[in-house]
């Protein structure tokens, strides 16, 4: 999430719209990714996240500033999100077994033809984040909350326990037992951090595409940015890390798009409608 001056924060308490705009707009993408990466279904992130900033336009006058807007928003969101309805996405995942299993059936090498295509390195793309989102369903919520937040996002630990409401040993607790699982998963599975594991992301698309979970020409998560970054440097970057830090590189690399639905015009149309009709 951008980072968001106080100065916003109070114009748009004390009513300014077009600051609350602002605010929303800010807001917007990093919550967006928060909910995708929790819920993997791209619809089911997009209902959830533009519940969540209804929430938080109209809780906002709650916010009382003793602590930074966006440790506010994410705690709003964490706690939606805990009770969120289950995404379709985790009602068909299961454990990291399963999902070893599930990622070893139907590998092949990628034909010539495949390669060849413009798409080649979006399908890539596509295929590491969809799989890394995927490994992500494999810790049930709350460990999956602190991971995110304290290994993804990076939050400081204090922070983080505050935005999941628990006590600072706790959160510490959850995130060590997250790490330690998705590192002795993708140690075992993913080629990316382990160049011994049996799975690459080239021998996968072919399966993905049969299954339809991979749409050519209509990717849900690789984007057009990411199109101008070769997977071959993604490959590259992460290899050259130390071996404890290539799996949350593997998350931190992940192309998540922005919610097609723009929440913050949205908002700017309806309150312009209320204004019209006031006057």
């Amino acid at each position: 999430m951008s980072p968001i001056h106080d100065e916003l924060v109070a114009q748009a308490k004390a009513g300014n719209r077009t600051a609350l705009t602002t605010l929303v707009q800010g807001m917007q993408p990093g919550l967006f990714a928060l909910c995708v990466r929790m819920l993997w279904h791209r619809q089911d992130a997009e209902d959830a996240c533009q519940e969540i900033l209804v929430k938080l336009v109209t809780r906002l006058a709650t916010f009382r500033g003793d602590s930074r807007i966006t440790t506010w928003a994410y705690r709003v969101a964490i706690r939606h999100l805990l009770d969120f309805r289950r995404s379709r996405a985790e009602c068909s995942t299961a454990t990291f077994e399963a999902f070893s299993d599930d990622l070893l059936a139907g590998q092949q090498e990628p034909t010539r033809s495949l390669r060849q295509q413009p798409d080649y390195n979006l399908l890539l793309h596509e295929v590491k984040t969809g799989c890394s989102l995927a490994m992500l369903l494999c810790l049930d919520r709350s460990h999956r909350a602190s991971y995110i937040l304290g290994e993804i996002l990076e939050f400081d630990h204090r922070e983080a326990a505050r935005v999941l409401g628990i006590p600072a040993a706790t959160f510490r607790k959850r995130l060590e037992r997250a790490r330690t699982r998705v590192q002795d998963f993708t140690r075992r599975s993913c080629g990316l951090v382990a160049p011994a594991a049996p799975c690459r992301c080239a021998r996968r698309i072919s399966a993905a595409i049969t299954l339809g979970r991979v749409t050519p020409g209509a990717l849900h998560h690789a984007t057009a940015e990411t199109a101008g970054i070769a997977f071959t440097e993604v490959e590259r970057t992460i290899g050259e890390l130390e071996a404890g830090r290539r799996a949350v590189a593997l998350f931190r690399s992940q192309s998540i798009p922005v919610s097609s639905p723009d929440f913050a015009r949205t908002l700017a149309e309806i309150l312009e409608h209320t204004d019209r009709r006031a006057n």
